[in-house]
């Protein structure tokens, strides 16, 4: 079974997502609270695999809340509910370490196996919060040179990935380090595999929380 805690400051939205969650054999809802404070205090009480957070809270936001968990020993995935216009709070979550962004108009089997990719060790993005991310990806890179070194990349692996963080095209990227699109995709699959990711968006993704560690 996987151990779901749901925050969320609106208790409709609550019981509506428990009883969504309890109609699925593979999840149980452990818990129920308000606030991303709530949240870390009832981890620290009882095991939990999955954190399912709205990222709009009072008095413990979706960012703080991921913050504190963590900081917990125990590290359960965090998988953030959001709306089109939250780029600061997504931003935001993704430096704090969350796994995972769906919107919150997604069907309810969207977020059931959202919580179940999550729990798997994957990352998930909903494919909207990524078209976006290149403009959430604007930040200082004095340190991101030094900081992809760290994980054994090339340099020219390192300006691909930059590249990619910027939004650019396989095409718009073979054009600006004179490289065929060919070669590009090669030093793509090589990235993917040194740092073990997926896709280009976990790619942006990596980019940004090395820029902010």
């Amino acid at each position: 079974m996987i151990r779901v805690l749901i925050v969320d400051d609106d208790p409709f939205i609550r019981e509506s997502m428990q009883v969504i969650l309890d109609l699925d054999k593979d999840i149980q809802v452990t818990g129920v609270c308000g606030n991303g404070m709530e949240a870390a205090e009832l981890v620290r009480k009882q095991p939990v695999d999955v954190v399912l957070m709205d990222i709009r809270m009072p008095v413990c936001d979706g960012v703080e809340g991921t913050k504190l968990l963590r900081a917990l020993d125990a590290l359960p995935a965090v998988l953030i509910l959001t709306t089109f216009d939250d780029d600061d709070y997504i931003a935001q979550a993704i430096r704090c370490g969350a796994n995972g962004y769906l919107l919150k108009n997604v069907p309810p089997s969207r977020i059931i196996s959202g919580i179940k990719t999550v729990y798997d060790g994957s990352m998930l993005i909903h494919p909207d919060i990524a078209r976006k991310l290149a403009g959430m990806l604007e930040a200082p890179r004095g340190d991101a040179g030094k900081a992809l070194t760290i994980t054994g990349l090339t340099q020219t692996e390192s300006q691909i990935v930059r590249l990619i963080a910027d939004g650019q095209s396989n095409k718009e990227i073979a054009a600006t380090l004179f490289l065929s699109e060919g070669t590009i995709k090669n030093y793509i699959s090589e990235i993917l595999n040194k740092l073990e990711l997926r896709d280009r968006t976990q790619i942006a993704i990596f980019y940004l929380k090395m820029l902010h560690r």
